[in-house]
């Protein structure tokens, strides 16, 4: 398994210098697996199919959240920027991103020409903004990545105002032994790009932190089939990619939707 600096260099490579989202397993400029529900995947798939199931995947955690008019709003892992767009169709006050990533800030802030968005260079364990400075967090498909959950943890609830609402998405697995075997069936675990974080550690972290209200819901039956189904129509329809599904099925990982509040006032 590769040490902390070399996932930092690894990091690097696929989101900074290898751009990631250009790779045809994604579209749009967005990088996640996307939500499929009402997609139909007997049919032919096309780019636009794609860049719809990962807007969807936005608008699920987003309406988890609440997001709407005046909210201030803090995206974590905020990549190219494209959530942020998706973001700011629902009114809020204003949106932040943090990225690890300079070249993702760099591209996120040409693509966003709104005043109300705006992207820094940080990390999701020490998020570079006052306390209680966001009423709404989101990360979509990034705590895969990071070192620290339980930093991360703590470091939202102190960004998030008195009431502000938590959601993150992403693959997390179910059982101790996952991170040996997933990294025989898939290369991003292998070579230390994405971690293996139990998804019953996460929610302890979460309450630790002091959230409550901290659930989480299976989504992989909107995830897996249809991003197993686009694979297949890639230019590497039998690679390593295939056993994301079989990861799925064998109950090693799922996708998950983890909301939390961090409590008002009144309940502290």
């Amino acid at each position: 398994m590769a040490d902390k600096a070399d996932r930092a260099d690894l990091r690097q490579r696929t989101y900074g210098r290898g751009d990631l989202a250009a790779n045809p397993l994604f579209a749009g400029g967005f990088i996640n697996f996307g939500y499929w529900a009402g997609i139909p995947l007997d049919g032919d798939l096309t780019v636009e199919h794609r860049i719809a199931s990962q807007e969807t995947l936005y608008d699920v955690v987003l309406d988890a959240l609440g997001v709407g008019t005046g909210d201030r709003v803090l995206e974590v892992g905020s990549g190219r920027g494209l959530g942020a767009r998706r973001i700011l169709r629902r009114d809020p006050a204003h949106v932040r991103g943090v990225d690890l990533v300079p070249e993702q800030v760099a591209r996120a802030t040409e693509a966003n020409d709104d005043p109300r968005a705006a992207f820094v260079q940080g990390s999701s364990d020490d998020l570079p903004f006052p306390d209680a400075s966001f009423d709404a967090l989101l990360s979509v498909e990034a705590a895969q990545h990071f070192e620290d959950i339980g930093g991360f943890a703590h470091e939202s609830a102190r960004v998030l105002a008195p009431g502000g609402r938590f959601a993150v998405t992403t693959f997390f697995t179910r059982t101790d032994d996952a991170g040996a075997r997933l990294a025989e069936l898939l290369r991003t675990f292998a070579s230390g790009l994405d971690l293996a974080h139990r998804i019953d550690d996460v929610l302890r972290d979460l309450r630790a932190a002091g959230f409550v209200d901290v659930t989480a819901r299976s989504v992989g039956e909107h995830v897996w089939p249809g991003f197993d189904r686009w694979i297949a129509l890639t230019e590497h329809p039998n690679g390593w990619g295939r056993n994301w599904i079989r990861a799925a099925e064998t109950g090693l990982a799922d996708y998950f939707l983890v909301t939390a509040r961090k409590p008002a006032g009144s309940e502290a």
